[in-house]
């Protein structure tokens, strides 16, 4: 049977500070010269998950952005982008307004993600900037208001603030067919919150099944940690949730795992992988 072993990034597979271990490298690689097939499925963009992930022999199509993009890491191309129709951008823009909501905005345009803001008025922005202009050399643009993207191929928006601000906002957001989005607590941040809306097209579930579909996988076996894996788990054959995930994926996993800062996904994986392979072929 054709396997696939997927995994989030941040609070599964990546340490605290958000770097892979080199235990976990070593053992990815190791196990896919084996024969895993293994990939990514993460919120994260493709600048900084291209660099956390150089060490790692990947070969299969990683999802980024919670499912917007499938991204090919031995082509360096986007193998698939789900943007935003005119009609959905147009409702989210509102809203943004409306509420004076702050973040950062994504467009891929000839191949090239680009990301935008309108300004840095919070600590919360002031350290998302940071860290990936330090740590991976990402570039951000800034503009006077958003709304001047209108009629650029946007495909995703970042807002952060603390969860009595965005829970409103993501209930709202809800409500719109056109819209999708994730709403979690950041992993590095006690008090900081992501709401990331993106196409209703859009999902990791969505995301899976396109590579399954061009793939021919047939059997699924994923890793998470938060609740914007739980359209990870809904697609997947055998759910396995690290033990410092939120009750609300354990709830629907099959098995929980060490946590990630013991390098659980891993110690899993090396324990598990040919006897699991085995059965399942």
């Amino acid at each position: 049977m054709n396997k696939l072993y997927i995994s989030d990034l941040d609070g599964t597979l990546l340490q605290p500070n958000a770097i892979l271990s080199d235990k976990t490298k070593t053992v990815l690689n190791d196990l896919i010269d084996q024969g895993m097939h293994f990939t990514i499925a993460t919120a994260r963009s493709i600048a900084s998950a291209k660099t956390i992930l150089k060490d790692v022999k990947i070969s299969i199509p990683i999802i980024l952005m919670n499912g917007v993009c499938i991204y090919d890491l031995i082509k360096n191309e986007y193998l698939n982008v789900e943007a935003f129709s005119k009609k959905s951008l147009d409702i989210l823009m509102d809203i943004i307004k409306t509420n004076s909501l702050k973040g950062f905005a994504y467009t891929i345009k000839f191949g090239e993600l680009a990301t935008f803001y309108e300004d840095l008025n919070t600590k919360a922005l002031q350290d998302f900037y940071k860290e990936r202009v330090d740590s991976y050399q990402k570039r951000f643009y800034q503009i006077e208001d958003f709304t001047l993207l209108s009629n650029e191929p946007l495909i995703y928006f970042t807002l952060l603030d603390q969860r009595d601000r965005l829970e409103p906002i993501f209930h709202i957001i809800e409500t719109f067919q056109d819209l999708n989005c994730a709403f979690y607590k950041d992993n590095y941040s006690p008090d900081l919150w992501y709401l990331e809306v993106y196409s209703k097209d859009a999902s990791k579930s969505h995301a899976l099944q396109i590579l399954q579909n061009r793939l021919g996988f047939e059997y699924v076996t994923c890793f998470g940690d938060n609740h914007n894996d739980l359209p990870l788990f809904a697609a997947s054959d055998y759910k396995i949730a690290v033990g410092n995930a939120v009750p609300a994926l354990k709830e629907k996993a099959d098995l929980v795992i060490g946590n990630n800062y013991d390098d659980g996904v891993a110690a899993w994986l090396k324990q598990n992988f040919l006897t699991q392979y085995q059965k399942t072929s």
